[in-house]
């Protein structure tokens, strides 16, 4: 059995697949807060677990943490690097590429192979990445989630409230304070989306994350909506490793 961990700045997602599964195709699947962590990994504990490969972004004490919980088990901690499953990193030094973002891109390419792709994952900070048809990376942009931008409002400006996404996005002009930080911000992700497609030629947009289902609504190009991207990613690493007979 393989484990598949996403270690982000807010959450931990993982999921069991059978080995040979496509992509996407698990055995079950989790999520919680750092501080859910304990409870989390009793999921899969006692599942068979062979081999783990870990994609953390959350830093050296949740990775002890995680080493900790995962015991004997094989791990691979994943780390951008030249090349990958197939995708050929174009960040200017390889390694600094956060590997969620590396990870979501081969996610991306092993759903819509052999297209020009952005990919958006919308979390703690919105990632916004270009894969071109042919394989490579191309580069991205970061810039505050969601959450942080309204949240930054709040605490920067006076007598604003803290705004929180709603079940359906608020009018573009709003008529209140509170739709109205949340209309700008949905704005602001949304525009950021839209002008990568634009500037990668009309790609066609994959689009993960916690709150890509608030942004998607304001979103006037094509996308899809993958839960998970990065688990996605990891997985199609695991598949090309074993066809390699790594």
């Amino acid at each position: 059995m393989l484990l598949l961990i996403d270690a982000g700045n807010t959450r931990v997602k993982w999921a069991l697949a059978h080995p040979g599964a496509e992509p996407g195709a698990w055995f079950a699947t989790g999520a919680a807060l750092h501080e859910g962590l304990d409870a989390l990994a009793a999921e899969w504990q006692g599942a068979g677990v062979t081999r783990a490969l870990v994609s953390n972004v959350a830093g050296a004490h949740l990775r002890e943490r995680l080493a900790a919980l995962l015991g004997p088990i094989a791990v691979e901690w994943f780390a951008s690097s030249a090349e990958r499953a197939g995708l050929v990193n174009g960040y200017r030094e390889p390694q600094r590429l956060g590997c969620d973002r590396f990870a979501a891109a081969i996610g991306a390419r092993a759903l819509a192979p052999n297209r020009d792709l952005v990919v958006a994952t919308c979390g703690t900070a919105t990632t916004v990445d270009a894969v071109t048809a042919d394989g490579r990376f191309a580069g991205g942009m970061i810039l505050p989630g969601l959450a942080l931008m309204a949240g930054a409002l709040a605490r920067n400006t006076a007598q604003l409230p803290q705004a929180t996404p709603g079940a359906a996005p608020p009018p573009l002009f709003a008529d209140n304070t509170n739709d109205a930080i949340v209309s700008g911000c949905l704005s602001a992700q949304a525009g950021a989306i839209e002008r990568a497609v634009s500037g990668h030629g009309g790609a066609f947009c994959i689009l993960s994350g916690g709150a890509a289902p608030y942004i998607a609504p304001a979103l006037k190009i094509a996308h899809e909506l993958v839960d998970n991207i990065v688990l996605v990613g990891l997985h199609a690493v695991a598949l090309a490793d074993a066809a390699k007979g790594e």
